[in-house]
């Protein structure tokens, strides 16, 4: 491609060529200078042109290729992720007091995740809650909420989701959506090493005794089951039971399995009641059966936890509840 200069110059020297022609025509004597002035003119504007040339191919590019140049240049858009309520955070709420699910100590020891008003919490949900948020991409905050407080929070949007041994039950899903199950249980009694209650085989075997169950549960509902019992006023949490049992105040209180092995590792004066097959308590399947909360409607976050769930093979889940219940005793 020429440039304008250079389309001067050859306009120029072809001027002068048919100049020189007409002399010929018209017989001048200058007519063999002349003709070396010409040649040796259009050797010097073939030769700027060719370096001109060979300047402008090795600048000027042709559009299509600088527009893939800058195409390379671009960055590789990277995928936003789920949605959250903190940008590039997982913000899960649970009590911090219910051993070996969740509970509060004073350092990171064993794998703990600080809680964002202090200290730190740890627990067979802080670490389904950190392959959660590892599974998305996400900083994993805890966030330490009342047990009454935990629904709410996920519906104003204060959290993303509930990792707090919570179970589906039916008037829980009225409120919530849940995921796919982490753990299943079984409910047992909470009782002292030296009660005559550990006798016991069958619900009848509890008659006359003081019991209670976490307010705002189905612990609390089933102690309904168990015939001539002392049902007690609920309790907020599990520490509060365990002082009530520890005091005398209460004969036993209602809970799963897992948390009775890890009242009993955290205090030897603890035991546990296990009933016969079929003389225990009745329950349906999704009461026992703990998954994650989170805001009804959020399809998108629901999604992400179940593919992050589903990684997690039976094996390892039995192993992280091991783990918990040996490190139960960290608890404040």
């Amino acid at each position: 491609r020429l440039t304008v200069a250079q389309m001067d110059k050859l306009c120029y020297l072809f001027g002068y060529i048919e100049f020189v022609l007409s002399l010929k025509r018209r017989g001048g004597n200058d007519v063999k200078k002349s003709l070396k002035v010409v040649l040796t003119g259009l050797l010097l504007v073939t030769m700027s042109m060719g370096v001109f040339g060979c300047g402008n191919k090795a600048d000027q590019k042709p559009a299509d290729q600088q527009d893939a140049k800058q195409e390379e240049k671009q960055p590789e858009q990277q995928p936003e992720g789920v949605p959250t309520v903190e940008d590039g955070k997982l913000r899960v709420a649970m009590e911090c007091g219910y051993a070996p699910f969740n509970w509060t100590q004073v350092d990171d020891k064993n794998g703990a995740v600080p809680i964002e008003s202090g200290s730190y919490a740890n627990g067979y949900d802080v670490q389904i809650a950190k392959k959660i948020a590892d599974s998305m991409g996400k900083e994993l905050v805890i966030v330490k909420t009342n047990w009454d407080g935990l629904p709410p929070a996920v519906q104003s949007g204060t959290v993303d989701l509930i990792i707090a041994g919570m179970s589906a039950t039916a008037d829980r899903k009225e409120q919530i959506d849940f995921s796919n199950n982490y753990y299943t249980s079984d409910l047992v009694l909470i009782t002292k090493a030296n009660s005559p209650l550990l006798e016991a085989k069958s619900l009848e075997d509890l008659s006359g005794a003081k019991i209670t169950g976490q307010l705002s549960t189905f612990h609390y509902d089933v102690i309904d089951q168990i015939p001539g019992v002392e049902k007690l006023e609920a309790m907020d949490d599990f520490p509060a039971m365990r002082v009530a049992l520890q005091s005398g105040i209460i004969d036993g209180y209602v809970s799963e399995r897992p948390e009775g092995i890890a009242a009993k590792a955290a205090n030897p004066d603890f035991d546990y009641v296990e009933f016969e097959k079929g003389k225990g308590f009745e329950f349906t399947q999704d009461e026992v059966s703990i998954a994650v909360g989170l805001k009804k409607g959020n399809t998108e976050l629901l999604e992400a936890v179940n593919k992050a769930l589903d990684g997690i093979s039976e094996d390892e889940r039995e192993q992280l509840m091991k783990d918990a219940i040996a490190n139960a005793n960290e608890a404040e």
